[in-house]
């Protein structure tokens, strides 16, 4: 699903007008009904008292629309504009005018309004104070009207987006944002609602259809895309009857130190268990008896070395080589690491201490092969990329990193964002239960197995990452939160394909 810019949205409002030979007052109306089917449905006509706060521009009209139509079935509608500017929409204003028609005159708060209207825990609050188009702070008086409806202890249900909120920058001040129950966003998601600093003022969103022209999408390109099962879906590629294991790729699984085997333990396991033919993990020799222990169906090289990497290489060329996983930085290690990049022109999956020694050598960023995947949590790809200031400077520069050194990069978190080409895909699968060792680990591990068989690079980390969250999303629903460790995703990650089609998509073709 595209994720469209706020210029892009506007654009295909006016394209759909064109198009559909629409009004722009119509597709307001279009707008407002959406909401308001939404509200009866789950209220009913119940006598809860519904708060509507209206800007004065086009999110303030969705508002006045909606209250009109809220009105004509008797619910207890009261209605508040918040005069922050002298400026009017002129469908606000045209929507305006139909709500006086009705006899529901608006409350208007001004800046020096001595008291906020009565707003009780229960009550109904509608926030179409502001919209996608918002472009500076809130005054400091709609700040504080803000956080009273915030701490009022109503259910508040923005519009669109939660008033406060920009479409490209972090709120300049956090106390003058709407903390939304739910927010009902028009037609596409927006990219706020996948970003640590902006997710938290909506508690969850849903999407309105407003039946925009789908035309509009095929003359754009988007910066960003939202990833859903259906795309999962089409990217599966179902195992021919007289396949073997040949078929299914080679991977190759590097990293381990003295103390850390379990990492390269969870990476092999997740590998094979996400379909690799053949996997070797080439380990410290203190690796060699867990490894042949704990995954039997691995093959194990070790170096020569009892406690860490010293050596790289092996007498095959497999067709992938996942690297890093607790690796460790030990001098000789990074030496290894040196040379084995400088000799290496196999594809590569990158994570863990591996990425923490291109962030100490980054000339070695220079040795990385076309489509080699990185993986760095939070404070690893601070030492790929550098610092930044906030959310949407940190997509920027990584999606220039990987447009430079030509890879893909995996930005982990609760919406673990992938780029490519210049592209951001945003998983959506997954909970906090996964924030637990070892889960990067199990990732890294399913990457390297769906490149090793055949998946074209972006498609294999796309996938594994929204079947990495499946997994934990199916052991959550087991477990709960805080019982997931790494092991329980690797049990879950074969019910995660199965989910994709159910029992027959993982069957074999017939022939």
């Amino acid at each position: 699903m595209n994720i469209l810019s706020a210029w892009q949205i506007y654009e295909a409002d006016e394209f759909t007008i064109k198009s559909q030979q629409l009004t722009s007052e119509a597709l307001m109306e279009r707008a407002a009904t959406g909401l308001f089917n939404w509200i009866n449905e789950r209220l009913q006509a119940r006598p809860v008292p519904i708060h509507i706060f209206c800007g004065i521009g086009n999110n303030g009209g969705d508002g006045l629309a909606l209250a009109r139509q809220l009105k004509a079935l008797e619910y207890a509608v009261q209605v508040y504009v918040v005069n922050y500017s002298k400026k009017r929409a002129p469908d606000f204003l045209t929507n305006l005018q139909k709500l006086e028609a009705k006899d529901l005159w608006p409350t208007f708060l001004e800046e020096d309004s001595s008291t906020w209207p009565t707003i009780q825990k229960g009550d109904f609050v509608v926030d179409a104070l502001f919209g996608i188009g918002l472009s500076r702070p809130p005054s400091i008086w709609v700040g504080q009207l803000m956080q009273y409806l915030n701490t009022s202890g109503a259910f508040i249900l923005s519009v669109d987006v939660p008033s406060g909120v920009f479409m490209d920058q972090v709120p300049v001040y956090a106390d003058r944002v709407v903390k939304a129950d739910c927010v009902l966003s028009f037609q596409w998601p927006k990219l706020p609602f996948f970003l640590p600093e902006t997710a938290t003022y909506a508690r969850y969103w849903e999407l309105l259809d407003l039946g925009l022209d789908q035309g509009y999408l095929s003359t754009i390109s988007t910066d960003y895309q939202l990833i859903e099962v259906a795309d999962i879906q089409s990217f599966y590629k179902p195992r021919e009857k007289f396949s073997h294991k040949g078929n299914y790729g080679h991977a190759m699984i590097v990293g381990g130190s003295y103390g850390k085997i379990g990492a390269i333990a969870l990476a092999t396991k997740a590998c094979l268990t996400s379909g690799a033919g053949l996997v070797t993990a080439f380990v410290p020799e203190s690796g060699r008896v867990p490894l042949q222990t704990g995954v039997p169906e691995a093959m194990v090289i070790t170096d020569d070395n009892e406690a860490q990497l010293t050596a790289i290489s092996f007498p095959f060329q497999p067709k992938v080589v996942g690297i890093g996983m607790g690796m460790g930085v030990d001098k000789a290690t990074v030496k290894a690491f040196e040379r084995f990049m400088e000799a290496n022109t196999i594809p590569l999956v990158v994570d863990a201490d591996a990425i923490n020694i291109l962030g100490m050598r980054p000339e070695l960023l220079k040795k990385l092969p076309e489509g080699s995947v990185l993986t760095p949590h939070p404070k690893e790809l601070k030492r790929l990329i550098g610092e930044w200031n906030d959310d949407f400077e940190k997509l920027e520069m990584a999606k220039r990193f990987s447009l430079q050194y030509r890879c893909v990069l995996v930005i982990k978190g609760a919406c673990t964002i992938t780029f490519y080409g210049g592209v951001g895909y945003i998983n959506n699968s997954g909970n906090p239960g996964m924030a637990t060792a070892g889960s990067g680990d199990v990732l890294s591990g399913m990457i390297t197995a769906l490149v090793a068989q055949g998946y074209p690079v972006l498609k294999a980390t796309l996938m594994a990452v929204y079947l990495h969250g499946r997994a934990g999303d199916l052991a959550v629903a087991k477990l709960g939160y805080e019982a997931i460790i790494a092991s329980r995703l690797i049990e879950n990650i074969g019910p995660a394909f199965v989910s994709l089609y159910g029992k027959e998509g993982s069957r074999a073709k017939r022939g």
